[in-house]
This record gives structure tokens, C-alpha cells and sequence, in this order.
């Protein structure tokens, strides 16, 4: 997750902008596998450690809204590698100290290892695998949106290139895994900030759409503090906003099951 490979709200497109109106034109990259991995460091490895506090509004086809308000932990094992991620909840009352938590390995070969704490029932259940794009916490976001999709899961093509884009497409290489037979992401050719993410069906219909609304720089790190998804087959959106993000915090060993019950200081301040 990125604070969001996965985090002042600035234009939708300052970032954008700004490359477009800068001297010199960002470098014209051709190696699809050099820009996927750029841009995957820069959605989800920004520091060695980090946190933010995130607003969360889930909006109906209605226009009827829910509120969830959760803190962020995310500590690196090794960049571009495995990472740990903590996500406490605060806000509605029904989640509050709530836990999320997950053990990400890079590895194909090897699972997620993801926990979710109920506290009304104290019960630690474990999500399975096959559960990771599932939605998360009756949003719109998945739980693989919060930690990211390894990049060893998909065939990479850099289908376009544009003043401001680099457009490629993902299809992946186990298609009955998920849902989606493939998705294109446009990444921001000066920041390698993943701009937008279109997810296409079993039918070749674009059914999802991920983007990211506001970028700000961040103890130098270019940083997503607003995305919107959108799913347009429910006409249902989620917006997640990001505050208060702080990178190279120096955290502890926080990510274990013990701290699913008694959270850190971290996750409550």
C-alpha cells in the first residue's frame, strides 16, 4: 500500500501539470519491467517504515454514505520485498479496534499472510488466500489494494506512451485466480506515481477504476493523499484520504499477533 503502492490538498493533476511545464521533459523510458518496478517503489516503499491516518467514505448508487477512520503502519523487510502493514480502526463505533493485519511476501510461491481481530467476539481469524480480493471492510477498495499485487503475478506490455503517461497493461498469468482478465495503469512519466487503474472482466468491459486524485510531496517522496475507487457495476465509490503521513518513523516489531489485541502506541496516536 502507498501512502498506496498501495498516501494542503493540491489539483488533481498538479503533479501532471508541473512535468508538463518543467524544462525538461522527464526521460522516455522503453523497458516495460524498469517502469512496472519504478512505479511499484514509489506506490508502496516510499521510506523504510511509514504511517497516516486515513478517512475512508464509502458512497452508494443512493448517494447514501458510511464513514471508516483507521490508522496505517507499514514497515519494509527489504525494498521492493516483503512488508508488513497494521491497520487499527478508530471510527464507526461497529469496527472500533479493529485489526487488520498483513505479512506480504513478494514470492509467488508463497501465500500473504493476512489476520483480521474482531474485538466484539476477541476472535483472530486468519483470511484465507483465495479471500484477498474480496471487499475490505464493505468498501470499495480489496484487501489486495492495501498492501499491492506482486508484480510477478502479471505479463507486463507498455501498450502506449504519452507527454505525460506511461500506459501499460497487465493480464494475469493465473487468469482463474481472479476476477479481471486484465488491467491497464497509466503512471505518471515524472513521478512514477500510478495515476489511474482500469480493470477489465472475463468480458473485456471496464467494470473497475482506481485513480488517484491528489499527490502531494511528502518529506521529499511524491505521495498519493486522495484515491477514489469506483466500481461501475454497482455505481458504488470509495474515497480514502490521507493525513498527518510521516515516513522513516523507525518502527518496532509491532507486526505480530500478539499486538492484534493489544495494539501499539503507534496505531493509537
Amino acid at each position: 500500500m502507498k501512502f498506496p503502492s498501495t498516501l494542503t490538498i493540491t489539483l488533481v493533476f498538479s503533479a501532471a501539470l508541473f512535468a508538463a511545464n518543467a524544462p525538461n521533459p522527464p526521460e522516455k523510458i522503453t523497458d516495460v519491467e524498469t517502469i512496472v518496478n519504478k512505479a511499484n517503489l514509489t506506490a508502496y516503499y516510499q521510506g523504510k517504515d511509514g504511517k497516516a491516518k486515513v478517512k475512508m467514505t464509502i458512497t452508494d448508487k443512493k448517494n447514501q454514505t458510511r464513514l471508516r477512520e483507521f490508522i496505517i503502519l507499514r514497515k519494509d523487510i527489504k525494498d521492493g520485498g516483503d512488508q508488513k502493514y497494521y491497520v487499527y480502526f478508530l471510527k464507526p463505533a461497529d469496527v472500533r479496534k479493529m485489526v487488520f493485519m498483513v505479512h506480504k511476501h513478494t514470492d509467488i510461491k508463497k501465500n500473504d499472510d493476512r489476520w483480521l481481530y474482531l474485538p466484539g467476539l476477541d476472535l483472530v481469524r486468519r483470511i484465507a488466500a483465495s479471500d484477498k480480493r474480496t471487499s475490505f471492510v464493505g468498501s470499495d477498495f480489496l484487501y489486495e489494494d492495501v498492501s499491492g499485487r506482486s508484480l510477478e503475478e502479471d505479463i507486463h506490455e507498455l501498450i502506449e506512451t504519452t507527454d505525460k503517461y506511461y500506459v501499460v497493461k497487465n493480464v494475469p498469468k493465473k487468469p482463474d485466480s481472479v476476477e479481471f482478465s486484465y488491467f491497464n495503469v497509466s503512471i505518471d512519466r515524472k513521478t512514477f506515481v500510478p495515476m489511474k487503474m482500469e480493470f477489465y472482466d472475463k468480458k473485456n468491459k471496464l467494470y473497475r477504476v482506481i485513480e488517484s486524485k491528489t499527490v502531494e510531496t511528502i518529506q521529499e517522496f511524491p505521495t498519493v493523499v486522495k484515491s477514489v475507487v469506483s466500481d461501475l457495476n454497482t455505481g458504488s465509490k470509495t474515497e480514502m484520504e490521507f493525513s498527518n503521513v510521516k515516513y522513516d518513523i523507525n518502527l518496532k516489531d509491532i507486526f505480530t499477533e500478539r499486538y492484534l489485541r493489544r495494539p501499539p502506541r503507534e496505531a493509537m496516536r
